[in-house]
């Protein structure tokens, strides 16, 4: 066999062969919101940010005069690996942290504002839909 003939089986051998496209790592959308989450309403823990006043010490989007810079921003929220730096991000370790995070880091700066279940469930919902 010549190498020309050779160099062209390959070649048809190659285009035969299934198209695979690759993903890159970075992704521009945030992830889904975990499952757990949707049960919430986000329109009503918008509401609730504003009320509870979170937006005093952090910058929440969507979230009228949320702009504070006390506490970390809450962009992309459901991108994050970790609630407060000490859980995994699931909406259970959000509803957790939000009713009570002197629970989970006796001593932070955040302060326990008497959030109910039905309330944090709302707000962890807004800030996994809000990206």
């Amino acid at each position: 066999m010549t190498l020309t003939r050779a160099l062209r089986l390959l070649g048809a051998a190659l285009v035969s062969l299934p198209m695979v496209v690759v993903t890159g790592c970075a992704s521009t959308a945030p992830p889904p919101p975990p499952p757990e989450s949707r049960n919430g309403r986000p329109d009503r823990g918008a509401q609730l940010i504003a009320e509870y006043g979170c937006g005093s010490c952090h910058t929440i989007p969507g979230v009228n005069r949320a702009n504070g810079l006390v506490g970390p921003p809450l962009t992309q929220f459901g991108a994050r690996s970790y609630v407060a730096g000490k859980l995994p991000n699931n909406a259970d370790n959000l509803r957790h942290w939000i009713m009570d995070p002197q629970a989970v880091d006796p001593g932070t700066a955040m302060p326990n504002l008497g959030v109910s279940a039905i309330d944090a469930q709302d707000i962890a919902a807004y800030l996994y839909d809000a990206g």
